[in-house]
């Protein structure tokens, strides 16, 4: 069947190396079209793939294992004693980053995840089928976790990209115990008031490091360009009032610094902090480096960065 009659498993063909190449078509059950290619490259996709925070999460057709002569009950891991849920319809692998044989991976440029799903034939005693080796990654990238899987040892290569941000939240707390957040909004305060702040990054994976690069203020959460105030730029303390205070984790960082106004402005404050991850113990890393001016910020590759906007704070009346 073709086009929307393909109303639950079907797979997809694009003209192209990636989903985002034109669609030729996609076939179900009962579809036995040929598709050409306008290049050397088709794109066959038969799955999702999602790198969330804490794991790496495959949806496989069933459809399609059973068509290339694969069984289901075949797939496992690196590590075969984490098995995954199949349905009538899928094979669904939910993969932490930190076991079932996930290998962790990484230069200056990127901290990667990988781990593999293979796959045999169906038969009891002989094959001429080529096992089915799925590779999976998550790349942590500039701004971004690309997620990429492909099919080696078979007749057709799949790559797939998406594009997602960190999980960092930045949360004002009551106080430097850092037990009571904030969650007025907005936070009212007096002038001069300690303001503390905690900038968390979610994530599986203990051998990550956070590190505040940049943190600037402003009157709106829509621009932090025009009127603006710098609290911390490339690393370098640009408050006289701000401090950093113990975090127990590497991937908690707290400050604090004093409340302030803008003048000539309406009494709202924002601030948006500009947070690199890096590896831990990765010296080489913009996690280690401190303040730096913004020419040798600019020659270092591969700054794995997020930006995160926190507020309004807004003073007390007198």
């Amino acid at each position: 069947m073709e086009g929307g009659r393909c109303l639950s498993d079907y797979v997809e063909v694009y003209d192209g190396p990636l989903y985002t190449s034109p669609l030729l078509g996609k076939f179900c059950s009962g579809s036995f079209r040929t598709y050409t290619s306008s290049s050397n490259l088709l794109t066959v996709r038969f799955y999702t793939l999602s790198c969330l925070p804490d794991y790496m999460h495959v949806v496989v057709s069933r459809y399609y294992l059973q068509s290339q002569g694969y069984s289901a009950w075949n797939l496992s891991l690196n590590d075969p004693y984490c098995k995954p849920n199949i349905t009538s319809e899928y094979v669904i692998f939910d993969i932490p980053y930190t076991s079932c044989g996930t290998v962790r991976e990484g230069n200056n440029n990127t901290i990667i995840y990988s781990n593999l799903i293979r796959g045999s034939s169906s038969g009891t005693v002989i094959t001429r089928n080529r096992n089915l080796h799925l590779h999976i990654n998550c790349k942590m990238l500039q701004n971004t976790w690309a997620q990429i899987m492909y099919v080696a040892e078979d007749n057709f290569q799949v790559n797939e990209t998406q594009y997602g941000r960190y999980d960092v939240n930045l949360t004002f707390y009551h106080s430097a115990s850092f037990s009571r957040p904030v969650t007025d909004s907005p936070y009212y305060v007096d002038i001069n008031q300690d303001l503390f702040i905690e900038a968390y990054l979610h994530s599986s994976d203990s051998n990550l490091v956070l590190f505040v690069d940049t943190c600037v203020a402003s009157p709106t959460p829509y621009n932090f360009t025009t009127v603006t105030y710098d609290i911390i730029r490339n690393g370098c303390v640009q408050d006289s009032t701000y401090a950093t205070y113990y975090s127990p984790y590497r991937h908690i960082v707290r400050f604090t610094f004093n409340a302030f106004q803008f003048i000539r402005n309406n009494p709202l404050v924002y601030l948006q902090c500009e947070l690199v991850v890096c590896r831990a113990y990765d010296y080489s890393s913009r996690c280690y480096q401190g303040c730096i001016t913004r020419s040798k910020r600019e020659a270092s590759s591969g700054q794995e960065r997020v930006t995160v906007v926190a507020g309004p704070v807004q003073l007390l009346e007198a």
